[in-house]
């Protein structure tokens, strides 16, 4: 299952020693509910590999804020505590896995 994200424990996950993965989504946005259910199954394929998180953005202004999220769903990617990769818009769980890969 993917971890809440929120303003107060996002550094820490981004930080440590696994690659992670932040959705960036909102209860409102159609792209982002029908994508939730390709992340939460990558989440549980990947769970002793990659962190995979989600931020509802209109709980965490501040971290909304300090990634410039524009548009949702948003996907960012990070490794080493580094982003390296950002994705817009809804994504297929076949791409979706392509970049969790690239971040192993």
């Amino acid at each position: 299952m993917a971890k809440e994200i929120t303003d107060n424990n996002w550094e820490a996950l981004i930080s440590g020693d696994k690659p992670v993965v932040i959705d960036f989504w909102a209860e409102w946005c159609g792209p982002c509910r029908m994508i939730s259910p390709i992340v939460e199954e990558v989440a549980q394929e990947y769970e002793d590999k990659v962190i995979i998180g989600k931020v509802n953005i209109d709980d965490n202004v501040k971290i909304t804020v300090n990634f410039s999220i524009r548009n949702v769903p948003t996907l960012l990617f990070f490794k080493e505590g580094e982003l390296v990769d950002k994705h817009v818009g809804a994504i297929s769980k076949k791409d979706l896995v392509e970049k969790v890969n690239k971040l192993l």
